[in-house]
């Protein structure tokens, strides 16, 4: 028989306060209590993998990269996070305010179409540009064609700029997304105030509500430079150095994981500065009313205005989705015959596996934290889910790294062991599975699938607890029983954000898969170093479809 407990009253369970502190004292209790400290140590363990790597550091080969390597990487990556800090605030804050404040020509279909390019990884975007836009691409091809000559003005897109304009175009909706809804609950409002004050519209802008949403608009550029810290297949795409390229060429082509290791460190030194950063301004930030009852009529745009920013929009959907999108389908159709094959099937199978296998484990995990956290409130465990939470600010790269030097120790240990009392060699018990894989996934990705789940468990009453307990339900029953039902929507959701971004990741696929095990985003690395743009747009476009999921909830949640 099936319990309705939302419908029970409290009040007409007999001595319901003594059952409001249930499992209070009892092992059950403490076990909750002591989960979250657990999954934080398995967070923290890489970091500390990582950092313990600088007491034994191999001379010869630091030398070399510091003679040779370790100065373009502090360059390139510089140049390349402040290019992209650069393009992706104009791009992101000038779309979010013109589509949030303004009324123009498709405003409403902008609104959200926007967003569309979060379903492309950067590194998809990276080999299309490449594919049409370098030197023996289309573009160039038919200008030299047509002006019978060579084309000294065209950029080169084998370059910095060229870098920093993919991905300012695949990351710019992470600001768009947080500007814009600073700019929808209080735009328009602070610009009649602004203009009530003598200012223009203009000055009123950039005097009064650009530093009013400044706390939105950080978080949404510190989004977009940790993905840009953490990206390996575009700039691999594009061969230019960066940390995640140096991680990994010393991994496996110097065969020096210390040194790799000690590579991470530093990048994870920049992360750590910069997530700081963002705390400091996310201290600021204010919320207030967004229903869209208390939104405002929109400034009409007439004229030559309509039509510059509709072209504006128009302009940077095209290239950061639309072009892409439809390049890739004229390559995938002409290499259909071709990638289309068994191999094809087994590299899609194995990503799907993957990301559901990571999806429920990370779910379940995410689930077991926020149940946690409800059961205890104190400053100690939400620290820690902090902590266990942290890991997306990790690049791929290092974690891949800090989980496979632990992950070795411990299958030699294990290995040694089996062997000195059964005498048998086990050979790798744990190294060579999709173990290792997971556990990273689980820690890059833990935070997508807690944060949805934390904010509906906060929309389940205490009363339900209570009544529930009254019933002698609790601990893993309750959560089984009665929050998993209750949180149904909530946990498609998250483990939707959590399939779609294991089916993207390339790092840490990369690094810690299994011999001859590739899926999807590996097969396009592999296809891509070679330069076959056209075998690679197949399994690109089912990335693109697989991404597009999420990103239909994501405008759903927002327009609601």
């Amino acid at each position: 028989m099936k319990n309705d407990f939302s419908s029970v009253n409290p009040a007409a369970i007999p001595d319901i306060q003594q059952h409001s502190s249930y499992e209070a004292g009892s092992g059950i209790r403490r076990a909750w209590r002591v989960f979250p400290f657990l999954v934080a140590g398995v967070v923290l363990v890489p970091v500390c993998v990582v950092f313990a790597s600088f007491l034994s550091p191999d001379d010869e080969i630091w030398q070399h990269l510091i003679s040779t390597t370790l100065p373009n990487l502090l360059t390139n990556t510089l140049w390349l996070s402040l290019g992209v800090i650069v393009g992706t605030s104009l791009l992101g804050v000038s779309l979010a305010w013109f589509t949030s404040v303004y009324r123009f020509p498709g405003y409403r279909f902008f609104s959200w179409a926007l967003f569309l390019p979060l379903a492309i990884p950067a590194y998809v975007i990276a080999f299309v540009a490449l594919g049409m836009f370098d030197y023996t691409g289309p573009v160039q091809t038919s200008l030299r064609h047509w002006f019978n000559s060579d084309l000294p003005w065209f950029p080169d897109i084998r370059s910095g700029p060229g870098v920093a304009i993919v991905m300012t175009l695949a990351f710019y909706p992470y600001v768009y997304l947080l500007s814009r809804d600073a700019f929808l609950t209080q735009g328009k409002r602070l610009l009649e105030v602004a203009q009530s004050l003598g200012f223009t519209r203009r000055q009123g802008f950039f005097k009064v509500v650009l530093p009013m949403a400044r706390p939105w608009i950080v978080a949404g550029i510190m989004l977009a430079l940790m993905e840009t810290l953490a990206d390996f297949g575009t700039v691999s795409i594009f061969n230019y150095d960066t940390f995640t390229t140096a991680i990994y060429k010393t991994w496996f082509g110097m065969f020096s994981l210390s040194t790799a290791s000690q590579l991470a460190s530093l990048l994870i030194l920049i992360v750590l500065v910069i997530i700081v950063t963002e705390q400091r301004f996310r201290l600021r930030m204010r919320f207030s009313e967004s229903r869209k009852s208390a939104r405002v009529e929109r400034i009409p745009l007439t004229g030559w205005q309509a039509m510059a920013v509709a072209g504006f929009a128009g302009t940077i959907l095209f290239f950061a989705f639309v072009l892409p999108v439809v390049q890739l389908s004229i390559w995938a159709m002409d290499a259909l015959t071709i990638g289309l094959d068994q191999r094809y099937l087994e590299f899609t199978w194995h990503s799907v596996l993957l990301s559901v296998l990571a999806a429920l484990i990370t779910c379940l995990v995410a689930a077991m934290l926020a149940y946690a956290a409800r059961l205890h409130s104190d400053g100690y465990t939400r620290s820690a889910i902090r902590l266990a939470t942290v890991g997306y600010a990790l690049p791929g790269a290092v974690l891949a790294v800090g989980i496979f030097i632990p992950m070795a120790w411990l299958d030699n240990l294990l290995s040694d062991w089996i062997e000195d009392i059964s005498g048998v060699e086990t050979g790798l018990l744990i190294q060579g599975t999709l173990t290792v894989m997971l556990i990273a996934y689980m820690t890059r990705f833990l935070a997508v699938s807690y944060f949805p789940l934390e904010s509906a468990l906060q929309r389940v009453t205490r009363s339900i607890d209570e009544a529930a307990a009254g019933f002698g339900v609790t601990g893993w029953s309750m959560l089984r029983m009665i929050y998993f039902p209750m949180l149904k929507s909530s946990l498609f959701t998250a483990a939707t954000l959590v399939f779609v971004d294991v089916m993207k990741e390339m790092p840490i696929t990369l690094m810690t898969r299994p011999f001859d095990w590739d899926t999807l985003a590996v097969r396009i690395f592999s296809l891509t170093s070679e330069g076959q743009w056209d075998q690679a747009a197949l399994p690109a476009l089912t990335l693109i479809l697989t991404g597009l999921i999420p990103i239909i909830l994501l405008i759903r949640h927002s327009e609601t």
